[in-house]
């Protein structure tokens, strides 16, 4: 098992995210929203040298919980959740990773939630980043319709727009984030 520097992990996972994922200019959110910028995390949590620093980074985050299973609604949560699981596995861990679709298949098992069963089991819900919270409350409701216990949310980026109040408000978990806006140079 190797030992693995995680505030060097996160350094330079900080440093790529202002590389490639920051995009200057007025953008119409998934929410809505208008932004004078886009964090764009599929820039990282999909590149090669990045992903593998969001699972060490994530689980970092959430090391003082216990889950057994991460994921999220899809598609910003996939890769966060699978880079987690693969963090996990280098560690010598098991971690297993799920996706929530945004509706369920009306085909096949007509499963919402992919990937191995979640029920009976403590899960962390993940995002890449969080504006209004609707994806990380959608899946919690997701994973507690599926008979899993959520015991957190946790999202790579928070664009302090309330998210994290709304989702401990509502879905009754806590919120956590790897950076603020202000870590990320937009504040």
């Amino acid at each position: 098992m190797t030992t693995i520097d995680t505030a060097a992990a996160r350094a330079r996972l900080l440093e790529i995210i202002r590389e490639k994922a920051i995009v200057h200019g007025r953008v119409t959110l998934s929410s809505g929203k208008e932004a004078d910028y886009y964090v764009d995390l599929r820039r990282i949590s999909l590149d090669g040298e990045a992903a593998p620093l969001v699972g060490i980074v994530m689980r970092e985050l959430t090391k003082d919980l216990t889950y057994a299973a991460v994921g999220g609604l899809t598609l910003g949560a996939d890769p966060v959740a699978t880079s987690m699981l693969h963090a996990a596995a280098a560690s010598g861990d098991r971690l297993d990773a799920f996706v929530v679709r945004k509706a369920g298949k009306a085909h096949g098992l007509q499963q919402r939630i992919e990937g191995p069963s979640i029920e009976g089991r403590r899960v962390l819900v993940v995002e890449d980043t969080t504006t209004t919270g609707a994806s990380p409350l959608a899946a919690v409701e997701a994973a507690r319709e599926d008979g899993a216990e959520v015991v957190a949310v946790a999202t790579i980026a928070d664009r302090a727009t309330g998210a994290g109040e709304r989702i401990s408000a509502e879905a009754g978990v806590e919120y956590r984030y790897a950076f603020s806006l202000e870590e990320l140079g937009l504040a």
